[in-house]
């Protein structure tokens, strides 16, 4: 039986054939040309017999027998590479990628260090875009409280928690095509109860339904869309967002909260004891580096700090422990807030003062996106350095805005920063 297996690798179209005998070509050669440059007394009859065949006694030169060699490095090379190229391309046809970079990213990003990135929306998906270049030791631990939009429907109609986030954080981490990218941010338009929903939300939803399981459904889309790190819910719990204003309202929901224009006392989930999924507190334990945000501070980052455990597991971990601040304001949630406005509202709600860093952009929006942010209610935000100082953070200033289309951090830059800090706390042996 396993003679037939073996045989059936040189069956008629397998494309493996030729560069097996490639290689078996390139070791005589290797072999004749190591017995000749060593003058080896005894070499195999296999060899004795190609140099019978092949060599007559004029050509046993020393150039000759030096080419020979170099033949048989080339020719063991060669079909070696192709031999695993052929193989490799039936595994993942669809790969237009160099083989040697699918082999640094499954061997050495796996070496990189173990990074947890804790928040929503479209602030987390920008981390991971950078992050990942770093290593494959991702967790992104994504809100459940999301209540407005395409999710907020599917919540609302399938009892189940929201999709948006975690869909953003799973393309954010994809390693496959574009195509497979764009499908899953596809929405829907034109008259009809599809409008507004996005394709990968559906897949999402169509996902829990099979598996009877919102986060077997999002282990499931992780494996299609090939992530590099893991995508978890913070809660696995139905939990509703829920905000005091200054002046005394309740505004429930999660997508209300921005547009309540009032000031915001404090935030909190319904149930207020709503545990933290396992799978986020294991891997915030494992963690080397804990990133908090970026993202809208009250209804992205707050929620995930909120579920029972959670903190504490925090509180508890050895990590380096940063804080990504938001480079705008966001009206309706941290209108007028600096740096340590940020900060002093996650120490008020979690009440523990964990974060060791914070990353704070200094460069200016051009004018044109500054005059739209501005129409927005949105302003950068300031960095009050003394203050931040005071709240025992080390500060990390630089130009972390990306200008192209919208006021975010640069992934890339984002990325180098963090994994700058990592090193020098690794040397440093902290």
């Amino acid at each position: 039986m396993k003679l037939k297996k073996i045989l059936k690798w040189f069956y008629p179209g397998m494309l493996v054939k030729r560069w097996v005998f490639l290689l078996l070509i390139g070791i005589l050669f290797l072999g004749t040309g190591l017995g000749g440059l060593r003058g080896l007394e005894n070499p195999p009859q296999i060899v004795k017999d190609f140099e019978r065949i092949f060599l007559s006694e004029a050509l046993k030169t020393r150039p000759v027998v030096m080419l020979i060699f170099l033949l048989g490095v080339i020719c063991i090379a060669l079909g070696l590479q192709r031999l695993l190229k052929s193989i490799y391309s039936l595994f993942a046809p669809q790969e237009k990628r160099d083989l040697v970079d699918v082999v640094y990213e499954k061997r050495q990003l796996r070496r990189g260090p173990r990074i947890v990135g804790i928040g929503g929306g479209y602030g987390l998906s920008s981390l991971l875009k950078g992050i990942k270049e770093y290593t494959s030791n991702l967790s992104a631990i994504v809100t459940m409280a999301d209540s407005g939009g395409s999710s907020g429907r599917l919540r609302e109609d399938f009892a189940m928690p929201p999709p948006g986030d975690i869909r953003n954080c799973l393309v954010a981490l994809a390693d496959t095509e574009p195509l497979m990218e764009d499908l899953f941010q596809h929405r829907f338009k034109g008259p009809s109860e599809l409008k507004g929903h996005s394709f990968g939300n559906l897949f999402i939803t169509a996902m829990s339904e099979v598996t009877k399981n919102f986060a077997s459904a999002v282990r499931a889309s992780s494996k299609i869309l090939a992530i590099r790190g893991q995508v978890l819910p913070s809660t696995l719990s139905d939990v509703s967002l829920q905000a005091k204003m200054k002046d005394g309202r309740i505004v429930k929901g999660e997508a209300a909260i921005p547009e309540a224009e009032g000031e915001i006392e404090e935030i909190f989930l319904a149930p207020s004891d709503a545990p933290s999924n396992p799978e986020t507190l294991k891997a915030i334990k494992e963690a080397e580096i804990i990133i908090i945000g970026p993202g809208s501070l009250y209804t992205s980052v707050m929620p995930n700090l909120l579920t029972k455990g959670m903190i504490e597991t925090i509180e508890n971990s050895k990590a380096i422990k940063i804080y990504v601040c938001n480079v705008m304001t966001q009206a309706g949630e941290t209108d007028n807030y600096s740096a340590s406005d940020h900060i002093e509202a996650i120490y008020k709600h979690t009440k523990s003062k964990f974060l060791d860093y914070v990353l704070v952009n200094t460069s200016h929006a051009p004018l044109e996106l500054a005059k739209k942010y501005e129409e927005e209610k949105a302003f950068p935000v300031k960095v009050d350095e003394e203050k931040l100082k005071k709240l025992g953070v080390k500060v990390v200033k630089a130009n972390f805005m990306s200008t192209r289309d919208y006021l975010r951090h640069e992934p890339d830059k984002l990325a180098r920063a963090i994994m700058r800090i990592f090193m020098e706390v690794k040397g440093r042996g902290e």
